[in-house]
């Protein structure tokens, strides 16, 4: 019951004036809330009060609902002692709160088949072409490493947004770690598909988003070695950050801790639901519920391969690679945007079309799809990703559906 999807009932009215139920298949973009989530919401609501910074009964619920909460997340991802766990907006503050911590004179090294969340706040990365393989993304991170003189980190997906495959992230981390550098691991598209430990990935940092892992309530997290975090300048100069404010220009005492980097009053609701859900999927069968997703995966792929010519599935790594629940396509001689908006209108199915924030490698993707070199297709493809709540007939009905749109 925690992990049930609210609104996977939804009834839509269609172009042509008949009722249908909502098929939403855009996970990958923004994620259904689960039950755990809006319960969670509404159990704090009637106790919601000023967090760390009152007397009464509603501050100091709120405040413990809050600690709590930091403390459930970084379970979730097996934070160690010691290390922040500090709430942000969703994926791409945590990152960019990341980036600016760095120590001076810091290189970030990753690859452009990035989103553009882990591809544009780092200060003058070192970017490497997309890799065709495992074995060529190490090779080209340790050459990339070795030419690092000063502190380094690398930077990377922990699943792909566009392609849904699972990225060598331990193995990248091996390499990385033996060069010295340090990892941050994107885990926006991973943490709602597949259980996350900071350990086994090998992750120094790590970052997610709740509106991706079914809390939609504007919380995100970024997890990680304290150390550069204390040392850095606050990411927001405030009230919460500051332990002492002199009459003086420049005199205040910063806080360490996450509370350095979470200046004014926090999102307690957002912390909240993001912890619930948490909880919930720590209390599930994280392998069958990763069965089911792989099963609607197999179905939809071998559904699209008999009955939709038209689209071309993109992939980096292949088509054995390991994914999660996203499979995007190109639609050579279709305009993809206009029938993502048919089957919204005429078929009640909620995709994504376009290029998914990570226009380097929909540009590669696209163009290899096309026949021809990377990077010269028209860079647009239509996207299709589901998880919890998601269902076989939902799977049928945009097989169906795309391939009456692309008959002609």
């Amino acid at each position: 019951m925690k992990l049930d999807v609210l609104g996977d009932d939804l009834p839509v009215r269609l172009r042509d004036g008949e009722k249908a139920p909502f098929v939403h298949l855009d996970y990958a973009a923004s994620a259904p809330c689960v039950r755990a989530a809006a319960d969670a919401v509404a159990e704090a609501l009637p106790w919601y009060g000023s967090v760390h910074r009152g007397a009464g009964v509603r501050s100091s619920r709120s405040t413990l609902a809050y600690e709590r909460a930091r403390q459930v997340v970084g379970d979730f991802v097996g934070a160690e002692a010691g290390d922040a766990v500090v709430f942000t907006r969703n994926t791409t503050d945590a990152l960019n709160l990341l980036a600016r911590a760095l120590p001076a004179g810091t290189t970030t090294v990753l690859f452009d088949g990035e989103h553009h969340a882990n591809l544009l706040p780092w200060p003058a990365p070192v970017r490497l072409p997309a890799p065709r393989d495992p074995d060529e993304a190490a090779r080209a991170l340790d050459r990339a490493l070795a030419a690092v003189d000063g502190p380094a980190v690398f930077a990377v997906t922990g699943a792909s947004n566009v392609t849904g495959e699972v990225w060598p992230v331990r193995r990248l981390a091996d390499v990385a770690h033996a060069r010295g550098a340090r990892v941050v691991v994107d885990a926006a598209q991973l943490a709602p598909h597949r259980a996350v430990d900071m350990t086994a990935l090998g992750a120094d940092y790590l970052a997610f988003s709740g509106h991706k892992l079914y809390a939609p309530f504007g919380a995100g997290v970024l997890v990680g070695r304290a150390d550069w975090l204390d040392a850095a300048e606050p990411y927001l100069r405030g009230g919460g950050a500051s332990l002492a404010v002199g009459d003086g220009r420049g005199e205040v005492t910063w806080a360490t801790g996450p509370a350095r980097h979470e200046a004014g009053t926090p999102n307690l609701v957002g912390a909240v639901a993001l912890a619930a859900v948490c909880a919930a999927l720590m209390e599930a069968d994280r392998d069958a519920l990763h069965a089911h997703e792989q099963r609607l995966l197999a179905r939809l792929r071998a559904g699209l391969a008999a009955a939709v010519p038209a689209a071309v599935p993109v992939s980096l790594f292949g088509d054995d690679h390991l994914r999660v629940g996203i499979v995007s396509v190109a639609l050579p001689g279709h305009d993809v945007g206009a029938v993502a908006e048919r089957l919204g209108t005429d078929h009640g199915i909620g995709v994504r079309a376009g290029q998914f924030c990570a226009h380097p490698l929909t540009r590669r993707l696209t163009g290899a799809a096309a026949g021809g070199e990377c990077g010269t297709g028209p860079a647009a493809l239509l996207r299709i990703s589901f998880g919890l709540g998601s269902t076989e007939q939902d799977i049928d009905r945009v097989v169906a559906a795309l391939a009456a749109e692309t008959a002609s």
